[in-house]
């Protein structure tokens, strides 16, 4: 879990989990992110790259292998710091363009009734933590990428690409085997484990654009 403290235990407040790409903003954070650092001429160039990753895609249809093709291809080598640094301007210019504004009022919502927020996405946690922070989010449980001794992308990760049932896997990790949530929202099928296990359930709920 990446927050913004994870030193801090989980509390005995309503916990709610909230999927970020499609549910949180308009589209895929990921790809969108990795369009503006590219640059339309890079893009294209990773994008004809990632051509054979893709026709793999529809053989094995694992997201996960197609995800470590398309950051390798775009982030590989990169060091830590300078990545962290990409997010975070990234999040400062693209938030207003991204973010929902029904999904930020349930989110707004839920922490004026004391909620506990968590966002729980197949994103890459280092690219959607500044998000998290702005949101004030009590934490992210995301794809974690992996980093070599020189703290470059590997284009590797460290788990399995944070999915589907990966997302209860993980959110029990920290909240424990009895774990409850008071509402889930998600888009997607990745989302239907997460969902399963909340006691309100959001699918598809929020539609409007910024």
């Amino acid at each position: 879990m990446t927050a913004l403290d994870p030193t801090v235990p989980p509390s005995d407040k309503a916990l709610v989990a909230f999927d970020f790409d499609g549910t949180l903003t308009v589209k895929d954070s990921f790809m969108a992110f990795i369009a503006w650092r590219s640059g339309a001429p890079r893009f294209l160039l990773g994008m004809i790259q990632l051509i054979p990753a893709a026709l793999a895609y529809l053989i094995h249809r694992d997201r996960g292998l197609i995800k470590k093709a398309t950051v390798k291809i775009f982030l590989g080598g990169l060091d830590k710091k300078t990545l962290e640094a990409s997010a975070n301007e990234f999040a400062q210019v693209a938030a207003g363009k991204l973010l929902r504004p029904d999904a930020l009022a349930a989110w707004k919502g839920w922490g004026s009734q004391g909620a506990e927020r968590v966002i729980v996405t197949a994103s890459p946690e280092i690219l959607v933590a500044p998000f998290a922070k702005r949101l004030g989010a009590a934490g992210l449980i995301g794809t974690r990428l992996a980093f070599d001794e020189q703290d470059r992308v590997t284009g590797e990760f460290i788990g399995p690409n944070c999915r589907a049932a990966e997302k209860v896997v993980r959110l029990t990790e920290i909240y424990g085997p009895d774990l409850h949530l008071a509402a889930a929202y998600g888009d997607t099928s990745g989302d239907t484990e997460m969902l399963a296990a909340a006691e309100r359930k959001g699918y598809r709920v929020f539609t409007q654009k910024p």
